[in-house]
């Protein structure tokens, strides 16, 4: 029996090596907002004021048990990326014209048909995700009506411009491999 459709995702917490840092990058660069911090060894941020027990969009950064550490080495197991959801497609727009200002690589750029996903990795080597879901009725499905999601090359230079920012153009070039582009 599945579980009821209103369950969700609730916040999650990295380990990271220096709080800082990851609060340069998910504060400075993504834009979220810090909503507490714990001293120098943690801090509690969202999007939107939203606050630290149940929310996607609420992010716990700390050093309990990994300040100064190293990533995890390659072929070990582990968190794979986090994944936030922007609400419009110049929403995520506006989070890659950040990303590369800030130049940081893209490691990937995707359009999934349910969804528009660009892939990076956070100051200790965490995946992320930053995405848009398309309208349900919009996800592509097989002839028998089958959920039918696949990995096609999405158009960063589009996603751009649609950024609702009001700063002076950037080059595309920069955002990473010359294949996303």
């Amino acid at each position: 029996m599945p579980i009821a459709a209103a369950i969700r995702i609730g916040h999650v917490h990295l380990k990271v090596a220096n709080l800082e840092r990851a609060l340069g990058f998910y504060c400075g660069v993504l834009g979220f907002e810090i909503m507490q911090l714990m001293g120098d060894s943690a801090a509690f941020i969202s999007a939107g004021g939203y606050h630290h027990h149940i929310g996607i969009n609420t992010i716990g950064l700390n050093t309990w048990e990994s300040e100064g550490g190293e990533p995890p080495a390659l072929g070990t197991t582990g968190l794979y990326h986090l994944a936030i959801l922007y609400p419009t497609r110049a929403a995520l727009g506006d989070a890659l014209r950040r990303v590369v200002q800030a130049g940081i690589p893209l490691d990937g750029a995707a359009d999934h048909g349910v969804s528009e996903a660009l892939y990076l990795r956070d100051p200790d080597e965490n995946g992320v995700e930053l995405y848009r879901d398309r309208p349900q009725a919009d996800w592509p499905r097989d002839a028998k009506g089958n959920l039918a999601m696949y990995t096609r090359h999405l158009d960063v230079r589009a996603l751009l411009a649609e950024a609702r920012a009001k700063t002076k153009p950037i080059e595309v070039d920069s955002v990473g491999p010359k294949d996303l582009g």
